[in-house]
């Protein structure tokens, strides 16, 4: 999968993330490759919980043992 966001709190205000096969990911700066949009999503992550509304699977709630700040729109991609 691909992760395509814009927003505050990531290493990039537009960055890519690669999901691979294998459970690895990498980070690019910017906009990576032709894209085939699955769903478009918001995210807001404050300190340990984050948000997300997705047009794929409507909004979900998850806890992470990290605490940061982010807000970023995205896209999935395959």
């Amino acid at each position: 999968m691909k992760y395509i966001e814009c927003g505050w709190g990531n290493r990039w205000v537009l960055r890519t993330e690669v999901e691979h096969r294998d459970g690895s990911e990498t980070e690019y700066r910017g906009w990576k490759g032709p894209v085939s949009v699955q769903s478009v999503y918001f995210r807001l992550w404050v300190g340990q919980t984050i948000l997300i509304l997705d047009s794929k699977e409507g909004w979900k709630r998850q806890q992470k043992t990290q605490s940061r700040f982010k807000c970023v729109v995205g896209l999935v991609s395959n």
